[in-house]
């Protein structure tokens, strides 16, 4: 151990009492983090060492650092020269920099190393152990006394250890020690033992074990001892991994045969005021690499987190958990599957789920474990939790073994959402977005904006964590049909910290209801991708479920023509890797409905849609799925005991279009083609197990007339969950609805727009990037456009006049403008106020007043009257009876501002 943890609760504690005098402002600092966590993400610049970092301890402001290492240095970029440093050094809590104390810790054969670090209950005394042979020159024997005061050894302290100290723990009076020795002093002390803690004399503590310790720690009254290691037994008795023994005789007063796995180890041992905290690492196969709490009362078990992933160290801290480990699997309590490595993680002392702290590093030199130990410093009312082990990055930046976090300061924005934007039907518009990445804050603040404006039209809160970003949403009923609309959203996290915009999500509303979407939104679906995304990674979900997806190696996004009539896209995967997975973990009940479209004239097979345990890594458990032979044909199966299937006899992999729905519920399995039936089967049951739906590959093992390849290659669209059972019908009308009519949306700029000025009666503005429009004095705009003729078959459902506002002060009005139908001749280069044409009445739409702030304003139209220009050029004019002047972009402006359009919606009559 590093130190004693008993002496560290006892601190926080103190502290939590004090804070008001001592002027720490703990609690008001980390408000600024999601609570309860009591750190930022943010790592701080700190020297580093040229080695492995193994033990930590704090005091009097400094941090004490003890590893294998000859060296320390600044942070890259920093200022100052590499210091030596063997195996020990000493950093200001504040600054990371080296201060005056300096130690060498040296061994006269082999290598010396310091493996644990502890401070007397005082502070006074550091308490060092690991393998070495002298200090500063004076001899010692792996087991060494400093002053704190003077940064000198204790030559009156000299316990004679004959082999590696890899833990301690500290009272006013005893040190105890674990590690690899057999004996103390020349009398037998099994790896583990305690000695006085000022002269090093042997103690009659005895606990004997047939394998190395790696954990000491006092529980907070003194009474007892928590040892931890590779041992089977203490005292002659059975009780792996860990034991609780009485602090004066070491007898064993806790016992734990057959708690943990037997190739599983203890690593490290931490408490708190009610209970203590195990890390731990196991080898092979069927370990247990999480983290236990128990409780102080009993010392029996709180909770068990089983993630994978060999925890080094615990640290609780104000009722959280802090962990170094590189945990990459923690579907066993329900969080993220295996795959990335994490390796620091935060959870409450009372609970095994994650909090929303995720720093990270990298795996590093040596063992590739990552960090290995922890501890928290604190200096001018600030606290640091500091890291040690044998990573080379911290959040992607090179650091080397030691890295800090502290309570205040939190500086790092989310990261930027992703947004998409969908209209199904007139007047309602859906704004989705992925949810952001923040390091210390899991609930942020999203402002969503529309039409450019400085202001936002929503305000909406949202929790993710690093493995769990879900689909947010908002829906706008404030739009007018046949209007186009643009989005964009922030992420704002508690203290302040905002993201850029996001990229900017257009939509055009609907003159009538959209056929297909609106009928697999009707029938119920809780997952619907469309595949209309124009980025990576975010595939936004249609329903109203947010089970919004993730793209993983980079699938072909905007394949044209999609499956359904109208401006929807499809997805294209390559048949080796692409695909996309679900960011929701769920359970599927046993009556549910699937649905996708395909098209595909692959000879290798693979899968198109299916449930799985995994989500970037194939998975070891999956059913209800739906996949291609190498044939062609159709196989939907699930898994219950065996597999299940239901297959076509036809092959479908001709490069067109087919639709195909697979259901179960309680009359069986029933597989859908082109919105015929294809088969049956009747059963009912099958694998009951948490996952996520993945769609364009996943595993395939076992499966009958398995397929050359997993991976699907071809295109895929619309596809849809349901957690009921499409009927017959349902799934006839999709097929249908699919190929019906659809409205078509066209853009026009203006092909010359020009304003009048009443002040400027002879000049000509029509190379001017602005426009504008008053009553008195006098401006006047001007705008023609080229209109197309209506498509073949349709009809003008709707028209609509966008313009944006000038980003100068003021640009807004107050007035109502008008869109009047201009009755005389003119022209861009030619009008002047004094030769302006004729305006015609009445309105054909207005502005009912334009916020000042630059953004796009748009207006409907009245149908009939531009339906009957369509095929010719058609002028319209803006003016106003008021006073406050309204400016806009013209069509001369810069690429990146909005000059006058119409959006022209057609479809069947």
């Amino acid at each position: 151990m590093r130190r004693s943890r008993g002496l560290a609760a006892a601190l926080t504690l103190a502290l939590a009492g004090t804070c008001t005098a001592m002027g720490l402002g703990l609690v008001e600092e980390a408000a600024a983090i999601t609570p309860p966590v009591a750190f930022t993400a943010d790592e701080l610049p700190t020297w580093q060492v040229n080695g492995v970092v193994w033990a930590l301890a704090e005091a009097g402001d400094q941090v004490f650092v003890g590893g294998t290492f000859s060296a320390v240095r600044p942070p890259d970029g920093a200022a100052g020269t590499e210091q030596e440093a063997v195996n020990f050094a000493t950093l200001d809590a504040a600054t990371g920099a080296p201060t005056a104390c300096k130690l060498s810790f040296t061994v006269g054969s082999g290598t010396a190393t310091v493996r644990a670090l502890a401070l007397s209950p005082d502070k006074a005394t550091l308490y060092a152990g690991g393998y070495f042979g002298a200090v500063n020159g004076t001899p010692v024997s792996s087991l060494a006394a400093i002053d704190v005061a003077s940064c000198t050894v204790k030559t009156d302290f000299r316990p004679a250890f004959a082999a590696t100290v890899r833990a301690l723990a500290v009272t006013g009076d005893t040190v105890y020690a674990g590690g690899d020795f057999l004996t103390v002093a020349g009398q037998t002390r099994e790896r583990f033992a305690a000695v006085a803690a000022a002269d090093g004399a042997l103690k009659p503590f005895t606990a004997n074990a047939d394998e190395p310790g790696r954990a000491v720690e006092l529980t907070p009254d003194g009474q007892h001892v928590l040892l931890g290691g590779d041992f089977f037994t203490v005292g002659g008795t059975n009780s792996h991994a860990l034991a609780v023994v009485d602090a004066t005789s070491g007898a064993v007063t806790k016992a734990y045969p057959g708690f943990i796995e037997t190739n599983s180890v203890v690593k490290d041992i931490a408490t708190d005021a009610t209970g203590f905290y195990t890390g731990n690492e196991g080898t092979g196969g069927g370990v247990f690499d999480g983290r236990i709490a128990l409780n102080l009362s009993d010392f029996g078990q709180r909770w068990r987190d089983t993630c994978l992933g060999a925890t080094q160290a615990v640290l609780p801290y104000q009722d959280v958990l802090y962990s170094a480990s590189h945990a990459h699997d923690c579907s066993g309590i329900g969080e993220f599957p295996d795959g990335q490595r994490h390796h620091l993680l935060a959870q409450p002392t009372t609970a095994t789920g994650k909090l929303g702290w995720a720093p990270d590093t990298n795996d590093g030199i040596g063992e590739g474990i990552g960090p290995r130990a922890m501890a928290v410093g604190a200096k001018g009312g600030v606290q640091y939790l500091w890291v040690g082990g044998e990573f080379t990055t911290v959040n992607g930046a090179a650091q080397q073994s030691l890295t800090r976090f502290a309570s205040t300061g939190d500086t790092g924005a989310p990261s930027v959402p992703v947004t998409s934007a969908v209209s199904f039907k007139p007047g309602e518009v859906q704004v989705r977005w992925r949810t952001s990445l923040d390091l210390d804050d899991s609930r942020l603040t999203y402002k969503v904006y529309r039409n450019g404006s400085a202001t936002p039209i929503a305000t909406v809160e949202a929790d993710s964590l690093f493995f769990r970003r879900p689909q947010a949403s908002w829906t706008d009923t404030t739009v007018t049909a046949g209007q186009s609309y643009t989005y964009r959203v922030t992420a704002t996290d508690a203290a302040g910290n905002t993201s850029a915009l996001s990229a900017t999500a257009s939509v055009t509303v609907p003159a009538s209801a959209d056929a297909y979407p609106s009928a697999v939104r009707t029938d119920g679906a809780q997952l619907f991708w469309r595949y209309d995304e124009s980025a990576l990674p975010f595939v936004a979900d249609s329903s109203d479920g947010n089970q919004s997806g993730v793209h993983l190696n980079a699938p072909a996004l905007r394949q044209t023509p999609g499956a359904v009539t109208g401006a929807s896209t499809a997805i294209g995967f390559n048949g080796t890797d692409t695909q996309v997975y679900g960011d929701r973990r769920q359970n599927v009940g046993s009556t549910y409905s699937i649905e996708t479209w395909f098209k595909t004239n692959t000879t290798t097979g693979g899968k198109l849609i299916g449930f799985g345990n995994n989500q970037a890594r194939g998975s070891s458990q999956y059913d209800k799925h739906i996949y291609m032979t190498n044939d062609g044909r159709l196989v939907y199966g699930v898994y219950s005991g065996g597999t299940h299937t239901v297959t076509t006899a036809a092959a479908y992999n001709d490069n067109q279009w087919h639709h195909v729905v697979a259901t179960q519920g309680p009359g069986g399995m029933t597989l859908y083609v082109d919105g015929a039936q294809k088969g049956t089967l009747g059963f009912t049951a099958h694998e009951n197990f948490a996952g996520y739906w993945h769609v364009g590959g996943d595993s395939l093992g076992g499966w009958p007339d398995r397929p050359v390849s997993e991976y699907w290659a071809g295109q895929l669209d619309e596809t849809a969950v349901y957690p009921t059972v499409l009927s017959a019908a349902q799934v006839q009308n999709h097929h249908t609805l699919a190929s019906a009519p659809a409205d078509s949306v066209v853009e026009v700029q203006a092909a010359e727009d020009t304003y009048a000025n009443a002040g400027a009666p002879s000049t000509n503005y029509g190379t001017s990037g602005s426009l504008a429009v008053r009553g008195t004095s006098f401006y006047a705009s001007y705008l023609r456009f080229n209109l197309p003729a209506a498509p073949a078959g349709t009809v003008l459902k709707s028209a609509t006049l966008s313009v944006k506002t000038s980003t100068m002060a003021g640009a807004g009005t107050t007035d109502t403008v008008s869109v009047l139908p201009v009755t005389g001749s003119w022209t861009e280069a030619g009008t002047t106020y004094a030769n302006r044409p004729a305006l015609g009445s009445p309105a054909l739409g207005s502005f009912a007043g334009v916020p000042d702030g630059s953004a796009v304003q748009t207006t409907g139209l009245d149908k009939a009257t531009v339906a009957g220009a369509l095929g010719s050029a058609y002028s319209l004019a803006l003016s106003s009876a008021g006073t406050d002047a309204l400016w806009l972009w013209s069509s001369e402006a810069a690429a990146n501002e909005g000059g006058p359009k119409l959006t022209l919606t057609f479809g069947a009559p």
